[in-house]
């Protein structure tokens, strides 16, 4: 310890490694400078991690943050900070480096407030204590909160079914909004310039890299928004579908062919399946080209579920034992038209036939519309199969970076800025909620219970 060596220490999480459950730690020794040191920089990277399977796991983000805090040698509340020497001496310590006696990684004890549950009424300090939030959107808590009728509580200012709505609603959330849109913007303009030098030959981790580091940098700034989890956005999006895609161009370049499907089934034939495209999707082509026809093919499949639907409502009400489609020893053209030749002349089955005539006519249409949809999607299959012949690089290029990738990140980076408001919703709620019946209301409600009780034993004449 007095040669300084020992820089720094970082403790990881349980289970991590095979052959072992308990949490190791990482120490980093390093000569250079170590007569100057007068502290050890302690990470306690414990709780950040992934559960896969039976085993935990670092992701990408537990990876970077760990690295980044350590380069920069950063405090950061309740997860890292430089212990100096004199700490570690210190008697109570005695030179022990257990991670837990200098960073405390409990989450603060989330107190209730007694006076507020016999009074009612959200303690202030509750409020106070989202300040993360309100210092960024401070009209968010005038509209959500007011003033109690007692000094240091607080009271909700609408229904709790409306505070989701409320967040969403707000200008500065809205401007939040905006600000995470142009900051998408800017890294995508980025990007576009790193992609467009991507082709035969290039190196996909490089481009991962690049890419993944210029999002942590873009994201770093915004406020409320958790930047490594962005940044683990793409990396987990990368890992199931870029990647695949970087290495395919790589390869081959801005191509897309599609290849069909053939199985051999057990007796040796040979059997279509269709065919695939995974660096262009078929999606992809019906989105950007075919948009009319898929709409078209979808109006014709809402007509067909309304005429299966339609059908079944009808089987059900007229299928019981007495009804006019339960004697029947199938449900099936043959034996409508049989049954409704049998009631040709009886005139008090006018009834019983309008409803298999009702029948043979939704049946006949569901046939129609399923012939239909059969035909219109081959039809649209063979137009999307013929139209990549038709592509060229800069096609191709489009449909994966802004088509594919760009609007999967976009719909991931909101997700995240999603995340802000259901968080802060969650513990309005809960703040709410727990404080909404103060202790006279339910006493007042346990004495109706118990005056309601009696009544009823009185009226048993058990009283």
């Amino acid at each position: 310890m007095k040669s300084g060596i020992l820089k720094g220490i970082v403790g990881l999480p349980p289970n991590l490694f095979y052959g072992t459950g308990i949490p190791a730690c990482i120490l980093v020794l390093d000569k250079e400078n170590a007569t100057a040191r007068t502290g050890v920089f302690m990470i306690d990277a414990s709780r950040e991690f992934l559960k896969d399977g039976n085993k935990n796991r670092l992701r990408e983000q537990d990876i970077h943050r760990i690295v980044d805090t350590f380069h920069k040698v950063q405090d950061v509340s309740r997860y890292a900070r430089m212990v100096p020497y004199s700490e570690i001496a210190d008697a109570k310590n005695d030179f022990n480096l257990n991670l837990p006696r200098y960073i405390d990684t409990s989450e603060p004890e989330d107190r209730h407030d007694i006076s507020a549950h016999l009074r009612g009424g959200i303690p202030e300090r509750d409020v106070d204590a989202l300040s993360m939030y309100w210092s960024v959107m401070p009209s968010v808590q005038a509209s959500l909160f007011m003033r109690g009728d007692r000094d240091g509580y607080m009271q909700l200012t609408m229904p709790l079914s409306d505070v989701k709505r409320a967040i969403l609603d707000n200008e500065e959330f809205r401007t939040l909004d905006a600000q995470v849109s142009e900051r998408f913007i800017e890294w995508r303009s980025f990007s576009n310039s790193t992609l467009d030098r991507y082709g035969v030959h290039s190196h996909p981790k490089a481009l991962v890299a690049a890419l993944s580091e210029q999002l942590l940098q873009t994201f770093n700034a915004v406020p409320l928004l958790n930047a490594y989890a962005v940044y683990q956005q793409l990396m987990d999006y990368w890992a199931a579908t870029m990647q695949d895609d970087a290495y395919a161009i790589a390869a081959d370049g801005w191509v897309a062919t599609p290849v069909r499907v053939v199985e051999t089934n057990k007796k040796g034939q040979l059997r279509d399946k269709g065919w695939v495209c995974d660096l262009v999707p078929k999606s992809l082509i019906v989105a950007r080209y075919l948009a009319a026809q898929q709409a078209a093919l979808d109006a014709l499949q809402a007509e067909l579920d309304a005429a299966t639907g339609a059908l079944a409502e009808l089987e059900e009400e007229h299928g019981g034992e007495d009804a006019a489609l339960g004697g029947l020893e199938k449900l099936a053209t043959r034996e409508v038209n049989r049954r409704l030749d049998e009631l040709v002349d009886d005139a008090d089955a006018a009834d019983e036939s309008g409803v298999l005539q009702q029948w043979l006519e939704l049946s006949e249409q569901q046939s129609t519309l399923r012939r239909m949809v059969r035909e219109q999607d081959a039809a649209l299959d063979k137009m999307a199969f013929e139209k990549y012949a038709t592509l060229v690089e800069a096609d191709v290029r489009s449909l994966v970076v802004d088509d594919k990738w760009m609007t999967n990140l976009w719909s991931l980076t909101e997700g995240e800025l999603d995340q802000v408001s259901q968080l802060l919703t969650r513990r309005v709620r809960e703040l709410a909620q727990r404080y909404a019946e103060p202790l006279p209301s339910l006493m007042r409600e346990v004495d109706t219970f118990n005056a309601r009780v009696e009544a009823h034993l009185a009226r048993m004449g058990t009283s």
